[in-house]
């Protein structure tokens, strides 16, 4: 398997399979990453309690509140370490590496369901905004119909995405990822032909009583 192709180009289709690879394969990587920056800061005599690593975080990027305490630790020098940049690094780098495998993979998952990579807007994106700001919403009633539709498009995303089958024949973004399966989309032309099962031949009456064929002598 081409695994770059597999974790970060946009193109093609894969299966369920391979989308439920990628997401052992992202859950491994923020293992990995997690170790490193726990590391870095003992080595620097600075032992973390809690690391978190999320692929939401990515939206803390548009949340001015994220953006101004950032700035705000910076001004005051809480986080000018080098520890605390190392660290910095590690957890920017690697939302980015995940979040660019996560779309990758989905959007290809998407194909294999027929459907553009747009939808990952309403199953990855308004979820993943709705999370951000949910705590900052006002407190009312006209919330539950928006926090509803949010929780469908998840539902929805998640079984549409993890659960079902890809088209069994060739789509718009290509052919079936698994080989054994059918890669031609069925057409009016290649249902059963009734007719074409039977063979219609021309009865052919038995001769009548009393007359005896003639088959010759040799």
């Amino acid at each position: 398997m081409d695994w770059v192709w597999f974790l970060f180009g946009f193109d093609g289709r894969i299966n369920r399979a391979k989308m439920w690879l990628a997401i052992l394969v992202i859950a491994c990587w923020m293992l990995f990453i997690a170790l490193l920056m726990v590391m870095v800061e003992q080595l620097f005599g600075n032992p973390v309690k809690s690391v978190h690593f999320n692929i939401n975080d990515i939206f803390g990027i548009v949340d001015p509140a994220v953006l101004r305490a950032t700035f705000a630790r910076l001004r005051e020098g809480k986080e000018a370490s080098p520890a605390h940049f190392v660290l910095a690094f590690f957890h920017a780098v690697g939302t980015l590496i995940f979040v660019w495998v996560y779309l990758a993979t989905s959007i290809k998952r998407l194909h294999d369901r027929d459907k553009a990579g747009w939808w990952i807007v309403p199953y990855f994106v308004i979820p993943g905004l709705y999370a951000q700001f949910q705590d900052r919403l006002p407190d009312s009633y006209l919330i539950f119909p928006l926090a509803l539709a949010v929780c469908f498009m998840m539902i929805w995303g998640f079984i549409d995405m993890y659960c079902l089958r890809g088209t069994r024949w060739i789509n718009q973004f290509g052919p079936n990822p698994l080989p054994k399966t059918q890669n031609r989309p069925r057409t009016s032309t290649s249902r059963w032909d009734q007719t074409s099962a039977y063979e219609f031949v021309p009865h052919r009456a038995s001769p009548p009583a009393g007359v005896h064929v003639n088959r010759g002598h040799d």
